[in-house]
């Protein structure tokens, strides 16, 4: 049975996508910080194993009692977000905050668990499409993302001697709890469900880019073509338009 270490499976997208693995005949281990949730995904189905962890601490996730096997795909998935609306006043607390929970706990998950992946196996980084472009009151969210698809990226070169194939993926706005608190238009959102297939799909094909919504991301793409003096007069016109 093929297995799979997935980070941020306490809710949304990550919750979503061990289900889906697990239905598929995956051996899944779910990681989150909400205990009660991930009780709750673990009595979905017999596959999946749980287990809490704080991945911005590097100690918590060497300390994990359990002894993870060989791995067909490590996905780190965790991540947070948070807006600078007031950046004159830059709350540089927060920046650290975003970066700590969306980047380093990246490298503290590459630290421990890139071992584990077996030869032709897969690692997944979750960034985000806000990586494409520059977006208001994105300071320290799209920092963070955009910082992950470049080490994504770099690491997709690196790796190939190990025959580890490395993805990364860009959702646009998906329903989750962090975009429940979002105040603004959200263009083509779709389910967490519907952003698990989409990722269960690019893996499958070991696609180095898995960005969805197609319609969404391929108008942010297109965007972030133009000059950038043009694409900064139509943000503020957003800003101004809310």
């Amino acid at each position: 049975m093929k297995t799979i270490l997935i980070t941020g499976a306490s809710s949304g997208i990550g919750a979503a996508t061990a289900l889906l693995y697990a239905q598929n005949g995956f051996t899944v281990f779910a990681g989150g910080r909400n205990q009660q949730r991930l009780n709750e995904l673990s009595v979905q189905h017999e596959n999946i194993t749980t287990f809490s962890c704080d991945l911005t601490n590097k100690e918590n996730i060497k300390n994990i009692t359990i002894a993870f096997p060989p791995l067909d795909i490590l996905l780190l998935n965790a991540g947070g977000c948070e807006y600078i609306d007031d950046a004159v006043n830059f709350d540089g607390d927060l920046f650290a905050r975003v970066i700590t929970d969306n980047l380093i706990s990246i490298g503290y998950c590459l630290d421990v668990w890139l071992k584990l992946i077996k030869p032709n196996g897969q690692l997944a980084i979750t960034s985000s499409c806000a990586s494409f472009l520059p977006l208001p009151r994105a300071e320290a969210y799209g920092a963070s993302k955009a910082a992950l698809n470049y080490l994504a990226k770099t690491l997709a070169i690196d790796l190939t001697p190990q025959k580890i194939n490395v993805s990364v993926i860009n959702p646009g706005f998906v329903e989750t709890q962090l975009t429940n608190k979002n105040t603004f238009s959200m263009p083509c959102i779709i389910t967490s469900d519907s952003a698990a297939q989409y990722i269960f799909k690019g893996l499958s094909r070991k696609k180095t880019e898995i960005n969805f919504p197609k319609r969404f991301t391929y108008s942010l793409k297109l965007l972030a073509l133009l000059p950038f003096f043009i694409w900064k007069f139509l943000a503020n016109k957003m800003v101004k338009g809310q």
